[in-house]
């Protein structure tokens, strides 16, 4: 039997997409392998928002090839955003590549292996649409209690840092049918708690019926008995109120949002072309936690944006402070060839970017333990993942807040036991980024 390894980059809509790579490999016969040593192909899905991940991806595709010099017939593929944008040129850059495909094409996958295997030529193909949806392949996903389902793909709000449009295309919604059918189909597989993906979730139906109606979706997929209902990315500007009610009114919806800021300046804002003020974003905030009291928020925010002066920082960390999120994703300007901002005058040097993400990342750390703090005392039910990565001993597992809790394996028993498994947890202790506690209740497995 054939093996394959897969290797991902960027958001969890290439998680998605990894994983329905995954499941296309799996029906052809191949079996997943975690090192490339060991694998018949290997690929790659690419992320190119941020330079590092251009970078890594790379690096790590270049370190293959006395890799694949020691084995032969084994095949290098790339997939995802960096497919989609650099075509052609990643075989120039790379030679050593036998397959590049885009956002796309995934389900070509297979044929385009197919050819490269026989024909022993390198084979690209790129589609500037699709009509199909990547989530009608066959998926093998990482975790047996947890999907991604994908609500829509493609963007169409074209911020001036941003690639994704040109990646992933307009944005396109699938029908609320069929997303409920495939949350059915998933929670009689046992899946327990799902993730509503887009670029952004909130402008969701206003493509085929008009107008957004993300509430819509929350309401349906409840509706499916799924016991965890998650989402990413929400866009400020189009988070509804229908969507705030439907958050507070289901209790599937875990009581967190992960909802973009990006400044805190309305100079930036604008220049991004976000269509919010730095008011208006707290004006939001304001309105969310007074239908939903205690709910955790996460966050991006980029620093050195072109023309990002100390009076507009300073906007920043005064908004960030305010509102005291659970986490934050901070990020220094990369320009991105093809974006508006990458052609903006008053580039910030990369220094005074660094220490501007230094102090930034202080208040967002001071805020995250105060946040943590609050759940000391708390019985939190907590869907366990695994073991903690530092500790054998230790299981760990998320909470709604998206916190990471860390729980010691009850004696007796083995942490397999807990694995995908849903239970009371009462939190003794706080860190920055994750809590502690002991199991609250007397069941077992």
């Amino acid at each position: 039997m054939q093996t394959f390894l897969i290797r991902t980059f960027g958001c969890q809509m290439n998680k998605h997409d990894s994983e329905r790579v995954a499941g296309l490999l799996a029906e052809q016969g191949l079996c997943a392998v975690d090192i490339a040593e060991e694998a018949d192909v290997v690929v790659f899905m690419t992320c190119c928002v941020r330079e590092n991940a251009d970078e890594r991806l790379r690096g790590q595709v270049r370190s293959l090839k006395s890799v694949k010099a020691g084995r032969p017939g084994q095949l290098i593929a790339v997939g995802g955003c960096i497919g989609q944008r650099d075509g052609e040129l990643l075989l120039r850059q790379i030679p050593h590549i036998d397959v590049v495909f885009g956002t796309h094409n995934i389900g070509h996958l297979p044929a385009l292996l197919d050819s490269a295997s026989t024909e022993r030529l390198p084979q690209v193909e790129i589609l500037a649409e699709t009509d199909g949806f990547a989530s009608e392949l066959p998926s093998a996903r990482e975790h047996p209690w947890h999907a991604w389902v994908p609500i829509t793909v493609g963007c169409d709000n074209f911020c001036t840092y941003c690639v994704v449009p040109s990646v992933r295309g307009r944005e396109r919604s699938r029908t609320l049918e069929s997303v409920t059918l495939e949350v059915e189909s998933l929670v009689a597989d046992g899946v327990m708690e799902v993730t509503l993906l887009g670029q952004n979730v909130n402008s969701y139906g206003r493509d085929l019926y008009g107008e957004p109606r993300f509430a819509e979706v929350l309401r349906a997929v409840a509706g499916t008995g799924v016991q965890r209902i998650r989402f990413a990315t929400s866009h400020p500007k189009d988070l509804s109120a229908s969507t705030i009610e439907a958050m507070a009114d289901l209790p599937a919806v875990v009581p967190y949002l992960h909802l973009p800021v990006q400044s805190g300046s309305d100079r930036v804002l604008k220049l991004m072309n976000r269509h919010y003020t730095a008011d208006d974003y707290r004006a939001l905030v304001a309105r969310i936690r007074a239908a939903i009291p205690g709910i955790s928020l996460s966050t991006d925010v980029i620093v050195g944006f072109p023309g990002e002066t100390d009076a507009d920082f300073e906007a920043t960390l005064q908004l960030i402070a305010e509102v005291g999120y659970d986490q934050a994703f901070t990020f220094i300007y990369s320009p991105r060839e093809g974006t508006p901002a990458a052609t903006f005058a008053d580039q910030v040097p990369r220094n005074v970017s660094q220490e501007r993400l230094v102090r930034l990342v202080e208040v967002v750390q001071a805020s995250a333990f105060e946040r943590s703090v609050s759940f000391v005392d708390t019985v939190q039910p907590v869907l366990f993942e695994g073991t903690s990565k530092r500790d054998d001993l230790m299981l760990a597992g998320r909470a709604p807040s998206n916190r990471m809790v860390h729980v010691p394996v009850p004696e007796g028993h083995a942490a397999e036991e807990y694995t995908g498994r849903m239970c009371d947890v009462r939190i003794d202790a706080a860190q920055t980024w994750f809590l502690t506690g002991c199991m609250a209740g007397t069941d077992s497995p």
